[in-house]
């Protein structure tokens, strides 16, 4: 196996959440199969959407024990095609320029796979293993990590230490926020359903529309973007409240600031308007974001928890947000609770819903723990920053360290203004020292 051209084949398969993860599965399982690994592959329907896990093996036999090097294999929406200049306008056709791969997943992070793949291939027929490894490809990492879930309720690994991939530069992390996925539904009035479907039937109508233009960034680094949403609500909440809404539309997912926001509006008076309702729960947003600062963790950049809101669409009879919530260890569950009970109450008050739609809980491995003072060792040893970070994202390390897997999160490419924006890239020297790194790890633990 060439590794760029198979860099190059990963990064060509789409892997967003609209498409799923069975093609760029079935690919990675051939290329461990190409490599002599025995694999086991999981299955699971989203829907009509086929998902797949990929569990590869060095040994034929499921061990007791094992060593876990894991990476899940599907990527973000990619956002508007024109903003990928690196790639010709198209975020599937893997660019190589000065040294560096661009494309969607080059970084976050389907090419991580393929170090982990090129460093277990290397001892691929050693017959003695002190903790045989076992290469894991989970999907659905950016819709609640469903594939390490299932991996998990299934049984399908024994892992007592992990590496779980996540793009840090190639420096170590032992700690990570956890996150709450959140959902709001403002109800539109009978008067306003019934004016906009006549107004789409109507031969001649007049509104008027506007977009508006942001920065996209990973929604633990919303500092690093410019939210198109924010724009556009701190633009409505100056407007008459009688105004109708035709239609609101922005983001692409809760886990990424959005960069494209648009409205159209009708300037006919109306009693009831959504607008004002949908003033009020930003309100609520800001104030919260206010306490927020009142809870700072300084091994996380930010510091504070962060609420981004990701996502904003019309639908016939409501309106629909979506974000995320990240919590740092030092936010105590009664906090939480707290925060999200306020969210509520304020949604109720305008008779829309909050609910929670999925809540993973922060972590911290013992910086002590073998693992970490192994993964320092090596990393002195290549010459490498052996300090370890906090990450302000979450991932599957929340899942296998509450089953009692101590996990640290490792990976080539550069997460700040680079994952889930246009123009994501990864540098090759860097993941060719990322494979170096695994291979050296699989020689400390396992052989």
């Amino acid at each position: 196996m060439d590794f760029i051209q198979a860099c190059r084949e990963f990064i060509s398969i789409d892997s967003t959440p609209a498409v799923g993860s069975k093609l760029i599965a079935e690919k990675a399982a051939q290329f461990c199969r190409d490599r002599g690994l025995q694999v086991e592959v999981q299955n699971e329907f989203r829907g009509d959407t086929e998902e797949i896990n990929v569990i590869a093996r060095a040994v034929k036999d499921r061990p007791s024990n094992e060593f876990l090097l894991q990476t899940h294999l599907d990527t973000v929406d990619p956002g508007p095609y024109q903003m990928w200049t690196k790639t010709g306008q198209n975020p599937f056709d893997a660019a190589i320029l000065d040294g560096k791969i661009y494309g969607l997943g080059a970084a976050d992070v389907k090419l991580d796979f393929l170090c982990k793949l090129e460093a277990l291939a290397k001892y691929k027929d050693k017959t003695s293993w002190k903790l045989p490894p076992v290469l894991v490809g989970t999907y659905g990492e950016e819709s609640g990590m469903t594939g390490a879930l299932k991996l998990i309720r299934k049984n399908k690994i024994s892992a007592k230490m992990a590496l779980i991939g996540e793009p840090t530069n190639l420096r170590l992390m032992n700690a990570a926020k956890g996150f709450a996925t959140v959902e709001i539904r403002i109800p539109l009035s009978e008067e306003e359903i019934r004016y906009r479907q006549d107004h789409n039937l109507r031969e001649s109508t007049s509104t008027q529309s506007r977009i508006f233009n942001g920065k996209s960034a990973h929604s633990s680094m919303p500092h690093l973007g410019e939210s198109a949403i924010i724009k556009m609500l701190d633009y409505l909440a100056m407007l008459p409240e009688s105004v109708i809404l035709m239609e609101i539309d922005g983001g692409t997912n809760y886990n990424t600031v959005p960069s494209h926001a648009m409205i159209e509006l009708d300037l006919t008076p109306i009693r009831t308007s959504v607008v004002p309702k949908i003033t009020h729960v930003y309100q609520a947003i800001q104030k919260l974001e206010k306490e927020f600062f009142d809870h700072a963790d300084r091994e996380f950049t930010p510091p504070t928890p962060t609420l981004n809101i990701g996502m904003i669409r019309t639908h016939d009879d409501h309106i629909l947000m979506g974000g995320c919530c990240r919590i740092p260890p030092i936010i105590t569950h009664d906090i939480y609770e707290g925060w999200m009970a306020f969210l509520k109450t304020e949604c109720e008050k305008i008779n829309g819903s909050f609910r929670v739609t999925d809540y993973k809980k922060p972590h911290r491995t013992d910086m002590n723990s073998n693992l970490v003072r192994a993964c320092r060792d090596e990393l002195k040893n290549m010459n490498l920053d052996e300090s370890c970070l906090a990450q302000s994202s979450t991932n599957e390390a929340s899942l296998f360290s509450r089953i009692g897997i101590d996990c640290v999160c490792f990976g080539p490419g550069q997460r700040e203004g680079n994952i889930h924006t246009p123009n994501e890239h990864v540098a090759i020297d860097d993941l060719h020292q990322a494979t170096r790194f695994y291979e050296k790890m699989i020689e400390r633990f396992c052989l």
